[in-house]
């Protein structure tokens, strides 16, 4: 009686709160209960979860815990959820059957710096801005229309093959010459240089980025340690973002004044680079819609325009660079496949004469060799999404705002997919219903797919098949010293894109009678 009399006594407010705060715990507990688990994972610890596994967020460290815990399962790094995708069809839930929701990209401290805060197309959230973006770039950056993004290729390709001449018979450090080609086809391409003055700087501002973006930042976990900066990796992201600011501003500026004259003189425009095709929307205001009409559509500001030119480096050099040097060197750890594409080439093109682009469609073994190298070394390991919402894959709770990583290196490898994963079998593609790159088959991802798959994919591939091509018809290889194909080193390192731990070393000899020079 003495409570039922207390209660009678209290004030409403105070008796309202003694029913709606137990109710309201009731409520939170029945919602717990009722929500979806969280993909399976290793336990964490509290507030800084599985922050201690650091070290195993690479392609080869997600595929060893995949194995453990299934083609989808989620870790906390800090306040960050992360979902890990590791088999095809998970990769098609993700990618296909619910992309809108996963079509947005994560982006962590280095990359807003790089891309001016989200100011380029590759790391911009879905939307009417990516949207038009997107159609900037299929349409003009990477159009095949565009000739003299292809006729860089085909130039620094020749140049290629007369330094490897120049050395025949000699051990050469043929991942250099290699990664020198694909800076100056992205160079002459983006800036239309090709006396290639200022390479030099550039690429040392490229690298300090590389560096940057491989660099743990306890900030990117754990938002209020951006204040303290206690790596000191923000003073060298401002520095390097200077520096780059510095270098493009100089020429676009270059651009705009060469445009300038051009107009006020009545002279054609002539040859035009990337940075040409960009400034035909420029503006010192941004402003997106999306009518039919491309040109009226958009307006790109000066940050739009380095950041577009910087998805282009990055996205252009190290990719393809790593994937011909992956070929070279699987193909001379196969001599058996080496021989056969290079019996293929003889046949086709003969040994009078040098590779032609009408010829690389009759190559069907070198084609086979270079999707099998692609297979198992995708351009880049783990493509990087991120949640626009909630959202239930294989009835698992992937929250808002969740980064999600598709192991694009260990779908390649996925036994339930491939016979015999993980060897270099180029003869697999010969077979009928084998799944191509082209996007739809999930087993085969080294693009991407949907939405966010690669938009500069042709122009790589265009790359990729010449130099290969090229190479192999000019010229027989041996590995240097008397090394054994067993021998060869087949580790990588883990960045954006995952090359071979140590360059390739090769030794050259002539194969063609005619000249090479």
């Amino acid at each position: 009686m003495d409570i039922v009399a207390m209660i009678q006594s209290m004030d409403p407010l105070p008796m309202a709160l003694l029913f709606i705060i137990p109710f309201l715990l009731l409520l939170g507990l029945i919602s717990r209960l009722r929500r979806r688990p969280f993909p399976p994972g290793p336990k964490g610890l509290p507030l800084i979860g599985n922050m201690m596994m650091m070290d195993q967020l690479t392609h080869r460290g997600l595929a060893k815990l995949a194995h453990k815990y299934g083609g989808i399962f989620h870790m906390k790094m800090g306040y960050l959820h992360m979902v890990t995708i590791s088999n095809p069809e998970m990769a098609r839930q993700v990618l296909q059957v619910q992309d809108n929701i996963f079509s947005n990209r994560p982006a962590n401290i280095a990359i807003s710096y790089l891309t001016y805060d989200r100011a380029d197309m590759a790391f911009a959230n879905y939307g009417p801005f990516w949207r038009q973006m997107r159609k900037i770039c299929v349409m003009k950056v990477f159009s095949r229309k565009r000739a003299e993004s292809w006729e860089s290729v085909r130039d620094e390709v020749e140049s290629l093959v007369k330094a490897v001449a120049a050395n025949t018979g000699k051990s050469i450090n043929m991942g250099e010459l290699i990664f020198n080609l694909t800076m100056n086809i992205t160079y002459r391409a983006a800036f239309g240089s090709s006396n290639k003055h200022g390479q030099e700087e550039f690429i040392k501002i490229l690298q300090e980025f590389s560096k940057l973006f491989g660099a743990f930042n306890i900030a990117d976990f754990i938002p209020c340690m951006t204040w303290f900066d206690p790596q000191g990796l923000t003073a060298r992201l401002k520095n390097a973002r200077g520096a780059l600011d510095k270098f493009i501003n100089t020429i676009i500026d270059d651009h705009i004044q060469k445009r300038k004259t051009n107009i006020d003189n009545g002279s054609p425009e002539g040859d035009t680079d990337m940075v040409d095709d960009l400034l035909a929307f420029y503006s010192e205001e941004a402003k997106v819609n999306e009518p039919e009409d491309l040109q009226n559509s958009i307006n790109l500001t000066k940050d739009n325009i380095k950041a577009i030119i910087m998805d282009v480096m990055f996205g252009g050099t190290e990719t393809v660079a790593s994937a011909i040097e992956w070929a070279l060197t699987e193909l001379m750890k196969s001599p058996e496949d080496l021989k056969r594409v290079q019996q293929e080439l003889a046949e086709v093109v003969g040994l009078d004469r040098r590779v032609e682009e009408s010829d690389i469609e009759k190559l069907t073994y070198l084609k086979c060799t270079l999707k099998e190298t692609l297979r198992l070394h995708p351009p880049i390991p783990l493509l990087l999404h991120e949640t626009a919402e909630e959202a239930v894959v294989a009835g698992y709770q992937i929250p808002a705002k969740s980064r999600v990583m598709i192991n694009a290196w260990a779908i390649g490898r996925d036994k339930g997919s491939w016979e015999d994963a993980e060897s270099f079998k180029p003869s697999r593609f010969l077979k009928e219903g084998v799944p191509d790159f082209k996007g739809s088959n999930f087993e085969f991802i080294p693009f991407g797919s949907g939405r966010r798959s690669c938009p500069g994919m042709q122009l790589g591939l265009y790359s990729l098949d010449l130099a290969v091509a090229h190479l192999l018809h000019c010229f027989t290889w041996e590995l240097p010293d008397g090394m054994k194909p067993s021998e060869l080193d087949m580790s990588d390192v883990f960045g954006l894109t995952a090359p071979r731990a140590t360059r390739l070393y090769a030794v050259p000899k002539k194969r063609l009678i005619c000249p090479l020079n």
